[in-house]
Order: structure tokens, then sequence, then C-alpha cells
């Protein structure tokens, strides 16, 4: 797989808690020079980046960041704000509590619930699987699929460790038909992006591919 194939599978991201304007256009800007996938933001800056790149880049964002443990009903709005601001895509924080105590039904139901406020946007939701049991990420992919979301993900990015290989092909084989999955987090060459592809993710959040484009001049 070449460069261009896998930099268009790349969310290309910024979530620093310092994140300016001006590195969310400079994000914007490199990401439609490199044609990304998306640029995943924060939710205070997706207006601004819809409204700067139109429809020359798909703007995603984060709900429920980074921890996951606001109510249902505060993830719903965050999650039609988003969309009403230009969203396209959605990456939501499972609430982990409910993980560890093994209510996987009223995750399920709270993944259903954001999924259907994002419509035919596309639904990622994030499990945090450096914190996880191989039986919570087993449920967690029983839990998206029933939910109907589209994407399963590793990682903030903002825990103890990021995405690995072992995860996304156990996500592999364990997800439903339809559920796609994004690497996340720690993803820091091209060599390990392609791996992550060959194991079964179809998306890829980092920005370092992109730094390494453009450090190459």
């Amino acid at each position: 797989m070449n460069r261009e194939e896998l930099l268009g599978r790349v969310d290309h991201t910024v979530l620093s808690q310092t994140a300016t304007w001006e590195d969310i256009r400079t994000l914007c800007d490199d990401a439609v020079a490199c044609q990304t996938a998306s640029v995943c933001i924060p939710p205070s800056y997706v207006k601004r980046a819809k409204e700067y790149l139109g429809d020359r880049m798909a703007v995603c964002t984060v709900i429920g960041f980074p921890n996951g443990y606001n109510t249902t009903a505060v993830k719903v709005f965050e999650t039609e704000e988003a969309i009403r601001e230009g969203a396209d895509e959605i990456d939501m924080v499972v609430n982990l509590g409910d993980v560890r105590m093994g209510e996987f039904e009223k995750v399920t139901d709270e993944i259903r619930a954001l999924k259907k406020a994002c419509g035919e946007k596309v639904l990622k939701v994030i499990v945090e699987t450096c914190l996880l049991t191989e039986e919570e990420k087993v449920a967690l992919c029983r839990a998206v699929t029933e939910a109907g979301a589209d994407y399963i993900k590793t990682s903030t990015g903002f825990s103890t460790a990021g995405a690995t290989f072992a995860d996304v092909e156990l996500f592999a084989a364990h997800v439903g038909p339809g559920v796609k999955i994004k690497a996340a987090g720690g993803i820091g060459s091209f060599e390990d992006a392609e791996k992550f592809v060959s194991l079964g993710a179809d998306r890829l959040g980092t920005s370092r591919l992109v730094k390494i484009v453009k450090a190459e001049g």
C-alpha cells in the first residue's frame, strides 16, 4: 500500500487542550494537501473549520472526550450541536465505569442514542483499549455492533497507551458485519500504519504521518 492510500485513511488529528485556531487552520491545510480522510478537531472549532474547509475535507469531532463519563443526555446534545455546526463524523467515548461494572446493555443503549443523533453521519466509538480486559474488549465489539455504530476505535490518545496490533486483530475477529475499525494513538510511521491496515483497520487516528510528509519537503 502506497503513502497516498495510507494518508487517505488518516483522520488528521489535533485535540490538544491548548490548540488555537492557527493550529486548526494549519491542520486543515495540511489535510487538504495530503488528501486525508478527515480532520479530527475539538468541538469548539467545528463551525469555523467547516466554514473554512467547505466541501474540501470532512470534519470529525469528539464527544464525551476524553473520559467518557458525561451523561448520555449531554453526549446526545454535544452530538446534535456538532452536527448542526457542520461535523461530518463523530468520535464518542464510552462510559468506562459502565464497562467496568459489566453494564453492557446501558453502554449499547448510549451508543444507539448517539447513532440516532448522528443520523447518516459517521459514528465512531472510542473504547480506550489500554484500560480494558480482553473480555471487555470483546463485549464492546458486540455492543458497538448491536448499536449500529459505524466504527470501533481503539483509543483517545489521552490515556496510558494507544493502538496496538493485537487490539486491532482482536477487533477484526469480533466486530459484526459493517463495523469498521479505527486505530488511534501512537501511530508513528508509515510502516506501522500499513501493518494496522493489514490487520483490519480502515481508519488511522494520527497527525504524525502528515508531519513526516511535511518534514520530507
